[in-house]
């Protein structure tokens, strides 16, 4: 057990991870990369701790404004989403991405979980039929009430919502209301951070409807999961999609990994606030209603802005995750770098629960100044000062500052126990600046006195940081274990 995680050791335990599966109606985008790459490091991190982690992660494309993007592309729904669902699931190459599977709501596995859940629902009497006359946002896919209107226009997507009545049926949610603020209030499901938590809590005590969970065959254009013996309606997008955190470890057949990481591991789900109300409130008026346990936590994340304005297509301001690597692989000839630049730049310059901005300007500004100049400068000069000395022949010595080590360490744990990656980061580049303040202060190339204690201490500093850097830059840790024990390498972060 590496020295960084010795305190935490303990006999393995389960640890299930997901994030939420994305609509495939367009390419990935940055957006889709920040909340791969935190639940990356969360999965990571706990790896390194001793759980014995299973990290989900997937398409959802059982949705309408699947069918209607590709007519417009003038495709087959099939040929359309399995074109965008490979370069969703490219990003686990692109990114380094350590998830251990990939589910696909089109799956076999996932259709017979999906209608197996709506069996169970349905056995308790909680799904009957009803007219539904409404509103409805295709690019939520979800049914809104005239008061959650914002000048008549959805708040998320700020277009109107459709008029729908029809025929369907409804997952009777209003039975769970008392149950389901009782578990939030206890934190029975613990909800990060608190102003999520208390979102939630106010959507529930304003009063749980039933909601609208399938549609017809006419509105679905005979896209989704058939209602079990009722094929004239597709079961709602929303109930089937979140069907998958459990249809992916074998929900629906006698699954050894659903009760080994579902049924008694620690669950966590880690989605973008515009979702919350789905995963902390239907999500758990389902699995009460089917018998099934619930998550641990739910870790809600926000949004990236592009030069202070929401990412949108019609702005024309979407950035690409392949696109950003591949410009700037190509300026710093470096593309392992500039994957780890990309995966920095999301969990350190954005605070993990809020709204955060990217620009180019931006990205540049925090690479040269924390990568370039911070961890790879500071590789670069430890190595020098080692190199000379072998080349003198003089054995190192370890004096340790253990102190210092033990304070960044306990820092770093508890800001990641709490999903906080810049905080965690911060730690590790205050433990930088303060070996480049050792450098500055000894001056061990002139005080040949202490040189071999000093330069000593850094190596193992130094070590100690390509372990606590494994969750976040892994490539990056890799090569700096790598250059202490050859001495020689690459620079890490070449200069834009």
């Amino acid at each position: 057990m590496p020295f960084l995680f010795a305190s935490m050791a303990k006999e393995k335990n389960n640890f299930f991870i997901t994030t939420a599966i994305d609509y495939v109606n367009g390419e990935p985008h940055l957006g889709h990369a920040l909340e791969k790459i935190q639940a990356d490091a969360i999965a990571r991190y706990f790896r390194l701790s001793g759980k014995d982690v299973f990290f989900l992660t997937g398409a959802d494309e059982n949705s309408l404004k699947n069918v209607r993007a590709a007519e417009k592309e003038g495709i087959a729904v099939e040929d359309f989403v399995d074109k965008n669902t490979k370069k969703f699931k490219s990003l686990k190459d692109f990114l380094d991405l350590s998830f251990n599977d990939f589910i696909r709501t089109t799956e076999e596995r996932h259709i017979k979980g999906a209608q197996k859940l709506w069996q169970e629902c349905a056995k308790k009497g909680d799904i009957c039929k009803g007219i539904y006359e409404g509103l409805y946002c295709v690019g939520c896919e979800a049914y809104l009430t005239p008061e959650e209107l914002k000048n008549g226009c959805c708040p998320e997507h700020q277009t109107p919502p459709e008029q729908i009545k029809e025929e369907n049926y409804f997952f009777r949610l209003s039975q769970y209301q008392k149950q389901i603020q009782e578990i939030i209030e206890n934190d029975k499901l613990k909800i990060i951070p608190q102003t999520r938590k208390n979102e939630i809590l106010s959507f529930v005590k304003s009063g749980l409807k039933d909601i609208c969970v399938s549609r017809s065959n006419g509105r679905a254009k005979n896209w989704g999961i058939s209602v079990p013996d009722d094929d004239t309606q597709k079961i709602w997008c929303w109930f089937d999609a979140l069907g998958n955190y459990i249809t992916a470890l074998g929900y629906g057949g006698n699954s050894e990994k659903f009760e080994k990481y579902w049924q008694k591991g620690e669950v966590l789900h880690c989605i973008g606030k515009g979702i919350s109300r789905f995963h902390a409130v239907y999500w758990l008026g389902i699995l009460l209603s089917a018998g099934l346990r619930l998550p641990d936590k739910i870790f809600v994340h926000g949004y990236i802005t592009v030069d202070g304005q929401k990412m949108s297509k019609s702005l024309g301001n979407v950035i690409n995750p392949f696109e950003l690597v591949e410009k700037y692989a190509q300026k710093i000839g470096n593309k392992e770098a500039t994957v780890d630049a990309v995966r920095y730049y999301l969990l350190a310059a954005i605070l993990s629960t809020e709204d955060g901005d990217f620009t180019y300007e931006k990205f540049e500004e925090k690479y040269n100044a924390d990568l370039a100049k911070g961890i790879g400068n500071l590789v670069a000069r430890v190595l020098t000062l080692a190199t000379k000395l072998k080349s003198e022949n003089e054995n190192l010595k370890f004096t340790s500052r253990n102190s210092k080590l033990e304070e960044i360490k306990s820092k770093y744990n508890k800001a990641f126990e709490e999903f906080d990656f810049y905080g965690a980061l911060g730690a590790i580049w205050e433990l930088i600046g303060w070996c480049d303040k050792i450098i500055d202060t000894e001056k061990p190339w002139e005080n040949r006195g202490n040189s071999k204690e000093v330069i000593g201490d850094l190596l193992l500093v130094l070590t100690e940081i390509a372990e606590l850097l494994k969750p976040f830059l892994p490539r990056t840790s890799e090569k700096i274990s790598e250059q202490i024990k050859t001495g020689q390498g690459e620079p890490l972060f070449p200069r834009i």
